[in-house]
């Protein structure tokens, strides 16, 4: 059923608000509570380690564990990875679902958003709200999901607890009544060497 004009524009006047007001958030290093292309996630500026760090403490999670980051494009990823490799631009291209890359020898991302051997996942989201943020924000936006590490990931909205909502610096209400499931993202490791490892 497609919403009235009405809900069209207070669709509209909603995420032009959240837009803002996550911006100014992501800037100031505080975290958001956001809808991506997967499930609800977590984010902050993935340049800003002090954000980062915040980002783990509310998850109550080790830093020894890597978290991926959003772009709008890929022609953006190539500003934090040292090599775009030729089967990446590819793979982004032909993928019909959200597709994670893991790209080895990241560069101008917060040190500890990395996993040990460097490598960073990146993902181009096409999903309105998250693609918009990032496009707006021009910076890789962290995404991981909105729950305390070891508990189960909510798969909507409602599911999030009152917990990770409080700890957050801002909630986006667009799409926090939506209902419909959304699939994890598939996900592909491009190794130094040149191999490719399928993970998911």
């Amino acid at each position: 059923m497609k919403p009235s004009e009405n809900e069209q524009q207070k669709n509209n006047s909603l995420l032009k608000g959240d837009i803002s007001n996550c911006l100014k958030v992501l800037q100031e290093g505080g975290v958001i509570l956001y809808p991506t292309d997967t499930v609800w996630g977590l984010g902050c500026d993935a340049t800003n380690a002090k954000a980062v760090e915040k980002l783990y403490q509310l998850k109550k999670r080790s830093d020894a564990k890597s978290m991926l980051v959003l772009v709008d494009c890929a022609g953006r990823i190539q500003n934090y990875i040292a090599e775009m490799p030729d089967i990446a631009w590819d793979l982004i291209e032909v993928s019909n679902k959200p597709l994670t890359i893991i790209y080895p020898n990241a560069k101008n991302l917060a040190h500890n958003l990395l996993a040990e051997d460097k490598s960073v996942g990146i993902r181009v989201t096409n999903e309105s709200f998250s693609h918009q943020l990032c496009a707006r924000f021009r910076k890789p936006i962290v995404s991981t999901s909105a729950n305390i590490s070891g508990q189960p990931t909510p798969l909507f909205f409602e599911e999030v607890t009152d917990e990770i909502k409080t700890a957050c610096d801002y909630v986006v209400q667009f799409r926090q009544t939506d209902k419909e499931k959304k699939e994890p993202s598939n996900i592909i490791k491009l190794n130094a060497d040149g191999s490719i490892q399928i993970i998911r």
